[in-house]
């Protein structure tokens, strides 16, 4: 399995609270929202000077034809986490020096096609979607054989994060039980990180650059003070409530009380 994928479950299981009489895990090893770092191939001889607090690296294809000589030049000066790409028109065509190369995840446009997409168990699989699709749309994600989910369209105009936006967000992370990620801004507040994390987003990608040294540094720091979520989204745990037949059903409160009355 993908690192990054892997990296997801563990944050997962940790933020889950056990049941019955077991000691809860200290929140203190609650893994919080997971930064992933995004950059342009061959915008810096040293991605690890502007990489420092990420979980993952993402690197986003350059002007310049993409090729395998390039890639296994570049893979040469990341850092040790995992890294994945991109998968465009360009980049598609080189996905098999990508996966000798030892790329962990690639991010999937919704237009990409099927036949160019590593079918690797080793490599993560992104989709990339957008919040306006329709919800029906949205739930069909659960189905694909994809791993996580990445919202394209995020903060607005102003760069801050604005409470229509944070509805959206809360929004998709009931409809989807996948990790969700949402591209942040550098300089997002910790209160906008907080009410990031209470509204289900499980990992951000943030641009770096050479202006970038330290940037991701503060961040994690200020994402590991978040406290523990309240609680888990119900309905991101709907997969794992076994019906009859083999699907999955998630027990809506109000279904919970309709029960209750006909007893």
């Amino acid at each position: 399995m993908s690192r990054l994928i892997e990296e997801f479950s563990r944050a997962t299981q940790a933020a889950a609270q056990p049941m019955g009489f077991r000691t809860a895990r200290p929140a203190a090893s609650v893994t919080r929202i997971l930064l992933i770092a995004s950059l342009e191939i061959g915008a810096t001889d040293n991605p690890a000077d502007y990489t420092d607090g990420a979980s993952a690296l993402l690197l986003r294809p350059a002007k310049s034809r993409l090729t395998a000589e390039t890639i296994q030049t570049m893979v040469k000066s990341l850092p040790e986490i995992p890294w994945g790409i991109y998968l465009d028109d360009n980049v598609d065509k080189q996905a098999a020096a990508l996966i000798e190369a030892g790329c962990d995840f690639v991010i999937i446009p919704a237009a990409g096609r099927i036949a160019t997409t590593p079918r690797e168990e080793k490599v993560g699989r992104i989709l990339q979607v957008e919040s306006s699709m329709d919800d029906g749309l949205l739930r069909a994600v659960n189905d694909l054989p994809v791993d996580a989910v990445l919202v394209t369209d995020t903060f607005e105009g102003s760069g801050s994060l604005v409470w229509h936006q944070l509805m959206i967000f809360q929004h998709l992370a009931r409809l989807i039980s996948k990790p969700l990620i949402v591209p942040i801004p550098a300089d997002v507040g910790e209160e906008e990180l907080k009410a990031l994390w209470e509204a289900g987003v499980d990992g951000a990608v943030v641009e770096v650059d050479s202006s970038s040294t330290g940037v991701l540094k503060e961040l994690r720091q200020a994402i590991d003070k978040l406290p523990p979520r309240s609680q888990r989204k119900w309905d991101k745990m709907e997969a794992l409530l076994p019906r009859a037949g083999g699907e999955s059903k998630a027990i809506t409160p109000d279904e919970e009380e309709e029960e209750e009355e006909y007893e």
